[in-house]
């Protein structure tokens, strides 16, 4: 699709800028131009121009004013639908003319070549009444509906439908996994002899975003079934844009921007921190955070079956990080020799501003401390961060001070040590937290929190608590009890684990952490006896909710089970007020949980969960056999080769993996590398793979030097302080025996000669034992690490290993690519 564009302003002061987006125009006004006024806007909106009129009424201090600000925009080729989804609004536009020609499926017909037939103005087409599709369909005439708060307009060649995400008609979907907000409906424009029906459908995307601290990963269905007619469609352009502007390649390499499509999706990745968002700072129970906010774009172009129609479809969506604690730090400067104390608080963001100071004594402002000789000032650093500095005499009254008529002759030696906080960081695997506490320089004399429980003795067992001289760690499934699930979709659940440390003397808050991750959870099941469950989860937005209040639309229906976090429903299709519809050759039964009749007090004691089920209806299956005699029993004996590969994982979920042409792969020093060796090709569950050695190089020979030892004799190398660590496998489409793969993590790191640091690059390379799973204990395979890297997959079967043949255990070598520090 081209377009042009063209934008005029005439007599705009500095400060006021207008802009064209494609279909969008942008009208920004600097902080400066309102400075001290009162903003009037007055529209001129005609076709494709637009005039304003600001008129900035005058305080006492400053006088009115007014400008004209004009702007023209060109759009010069539109698709038959364009839809368009911002942070407030979803607008679809359909062309209302059609065809003078339909061609047959035989000719072969060029779009760009229809006509369409031209309505004389003699005789006008104008807006007739509007059909809305939701659970009950409901008619309303053109006033109607924009009295309700939409926006209907039509123009000669279009009609335009603006809706609000929360009016009546619009309703919650799940779309491969993503939710989205839906408005189905028809428009009918008409004239004295003739009715059209126009197809004026929306979907926008309210989901589907996760987060990493250092990542920022948005996903779109790239089949957005509530506006598709049919299957199959063809994708003719896809681009992504930031605050409405689309990027080219160059620029999204640069700033490390990543769009990908498969099968299901349109995915997006974008750094926390990139330059076209902004941090802003918070203070929620007077603890600092900040978040980071930025709005991507992405436009999609496709043509279904039909040969003129097609869809520009385009998803402004802005995004926020989870707030993350930054707590401030204070440097004291105080030399007591020059009677002041001196001390520097900070970091801040630029927004963070010092309104007053508390003393023992009272509150002053910045203003009467500077007055006192305090001497306050605010420090901007060169990375954009903000302090302040603080002076007080030690002669002022706020000082409190001590006589101590006592005295006493003595040598004293103190050796002080600079205080390193303790530190958290954490992971998810498909269904566990795990978390690691790094106890600082002050060794573990603080007290763990996790959820609204101390870590004691028996929690920490619980939580599988593993630890050292310098750090522990622990394992909470996702379900435990102190987990807060925080949105809830068809397949997935999201939930957060928080863990705060405390100083046991003081309570002080010495760290506070949150993870929250998404996991597989199946919340509706569908049965052939015509038979549905429901699972329903207590979100962290419902904060009062009884799960044993829920009821399907019918009241009467309630849990057959319920506690003080979930909700379980079952119950037959045909009843507790369950809907039937077809779609194509699908039947689908719908119904919803939610408070039924119940008071709500607040608007945040809403629940509602749609659950559906899918029959397929119209189906044919064959099914042929033949017969034969049994054929004697016996056995050959063959040989063959095992087959074992290393690849190197894009994440902890081991779900992606670098190929040959992304690499060598760049790593930043200390970045975790997750690694899996796999056994190819072998069909056998009674065989195993364990890691015998592993180690690293700096030259891709597997026997150059130097060289560093990753794993020896199967267990971690004591010598190394970043030791690696053993993931479990779990079982999926990919993964049909987990006892062929082995995942493990090393910290990125560099070589150095003479202490001089090499090029940063490194090989990685594996010495694999194969073992036979049913033998006795016996051989090399029986070993505490192997058992160990067994355990690492969850098996909890404790069966011995030996080899397979004679103590003869099958060996294989692999090797990585290469892998560049940055």
């Amino acid at each position: 699709m081209g377009f042009g564009i063209q934008a005029q302003k005439t007599g705009i002061p500095s400060g006021i800028d207008v802009e064209c987006l494609g279909n969008l125009m942008r009208l920004s006004l600097d902080k400066s131009v309102l400075s001290g006024h009162q903003l009037d806007i007055d529209v001129d909106d005609e076709t494709f121009d637009l005039a304003l009129r600001l008129r900035l009424s005058g305080s006492p201090t400053s006088a009115a004013a007014t400008h004209t600000v004009t702007g023209t925009c060109s759009y010069t080729e539109w698709a038959s639908r364009e839809i368009m989804c911002t942070k407030n609004f979803m607008e679809v536009s359909v062309r209302r003319r059609v065809p003078a020609v339909i061609p047959t499926e035989e000719e072969d017909f060029d779009f760009k070549s229809l006509e369409y037939d031209e309505e004389p103005e003699s005789s006008p087409l104008h807006i007739w009444k509007i059909q809305f599709h939701s659970a009950a369909e409901k008619t309303m005439s053109v006033e109607e509906t924009n009295d309700l708060g939409y926006g209907l307009t039509a123009s000669l060649n279009r009609l335009c439908l603006r809706s609000c995400y929360n009016t009546t008609e619009t309703v919650t979907m799940d779309v491969a996994g993503v939710p989205m907000r839906v408005i189905k409906a028809s428009t009918f424009v008409k004239r004295r002899w003739m009715v059209k029906q126009l197809e004026t459908s929306a979907a926008c995307p309210i989901g589907g975003v996760t987060f990493t601290d250092k990542m920022i990963t948005w996903k779109l269905p790239l089949h957005i079934h509530p506006l598709l007619s049919s299957s199959s469609f063809n994708l003719l352009e896809h681009y992504m844009g930031i605050d409405g502007k689309r990027l080219d390649a160059s620029t999204m390499a640069a700033r490390k921007y990543r769009m990908t499509v498969t099968d299901t999706y349109i995915i997006v990745e974008i750094p926390v921190g990139s330059i076209d968002g902004f941090y802003k700072s918070h203070s929620p129970d007077y603890q600092y955070y900040v978040t980071y906010s930025i709005e991507p774009m992405l436009e999609v172009h496709w043509r279904e079956d039909s040969m003129y129609d097609d869809t520009l479809y385009k998803v402004l969506f802005p995004i926020t990080t989870p707030p993350t604690a930054r707590p401030p730090f204070i440097l004291d400067h105080t030399h007591p020799e020059q009677m002041v104390f001196d001390f520097f608080v900070g970091s801040f963001l630029y927004d963070v501003v010092l309104v007053n100071i508390t003393f023992e004594t009272g509150v002053l402002s910045v203003a009467e401390a500077n007055d006192r000789g305090f001497n306050v000032q605010r420090h901007l650093s060169v990375n954009g961060s903000v302090g302040f500095s603080l002076q007080v005499p030690f002669s002022d009254p706020v000082v409190r001070k001590w006589n101590a008529p006592f005295s006493h002759s003595g040598v004293l030696q103190a050796y002080r040590q600079e205080i390193v906080l303790p530190t958290i960081t954490g992971t998810c695997d498909r269904e566990y937290f795990h978390v690691t506490v790094a106890y600082g320089n002050q060794g573990h004399n603080f007290v763990t929190i996790v959820g609204q429980r101390e870590l004691t003795a028996a929690v920490a067992e619980e939580y599988q608590l593993v630890q050292n001289d310098t750090h522990f760690s622990i394992a909470a499934h996702f379900l435990v009890q102190d987990a807060i699930f925080e949105m809830v979709w068809t397949n997935l659940v999201r939930s957060r684990l928080d863990v705060i440390l405390k100083d046991p003397v003081n309570n002080w808050n010495l760290n506070d952490f949150s993870i929250s991750c998404s996991f597989p959870m199946t919340m509706t099941e569908c049965f052939p006896n015509g038979t549905m469950t429901a699972l329903a989860v207590k979100v962290e937005a419902v904060p009062d909710l009884q799960p044993s209040q829920l009821t399907l639309r019918d009241s009467r229906c309630k849990p057959v089970y319920s506690d003080n976090i979930f909700a379980y429903f079952s119950f037959e299709v045909n009843s507790c007020g369950t809907t039937r519809k077809f779609v194509d050759s699908d039947m689908i039964y719908e119904n919803e949980v939610s408070l039924g009749s119940k008071k709500i007090s607040t608007a945040a004691d809403q629940y509602l969960l749609m659950v559906s089920c899918h029959y397929r209806i119209n189906d044919t299956f064959l099914l042929s056999f033949s017969t034969k005699p049994n054929p004697d029993i016996h056995v050959d004996s063959a040989t063959g080769v095992l087959e074992v590969r290393m690849q190197l994982a894009q994440d902890s979920s081991y779900g992606i993996f670098y190929k040959d042409d992304q690499y060598p792969v760049v790593k930043y020093l200390r970045e975790p590398l997750y690694f899996e060796v796999e056994l190819m090709q072998s069909t056998d569950p009674q065989v195993e793979l364990f890691l015998d050695n592993c180690w690293a190089t700096y030259e891709q020979e597997r026997t150059s030097l130097p060289k560093w030892d990753l794993i020896v004799d199967s267990c971690e190398n004591p010598a190394d302080p970043y030791q690696i660590t053993f993931h479990p496998v779990y079982a999926d489409e990919r993964v049909h025996f987990r006892s062929h793969f082995k995942r493990f993590e090393v910290r990125m790191f560099s070589f150095t000669a003479e202490n001089v640091p090499l090029k940063g690059q490194i090989f990685v390379h594996c010495d694999v034992v194969i073992c036979d799973t049913n033998s006795p204990k016996d051989g090399l395979c029986s070993g505490f690490c192997y058992h160990k890297q067994n355990m690492a997959t969850k098996d909890k079967a404790k069966k011995a290993r030996r080899s397979i043949e004679n103590h003869q255990q099958p060996r294989r070598s692999v090797s990585s690519g290469q892998i560049i520090v940055q």
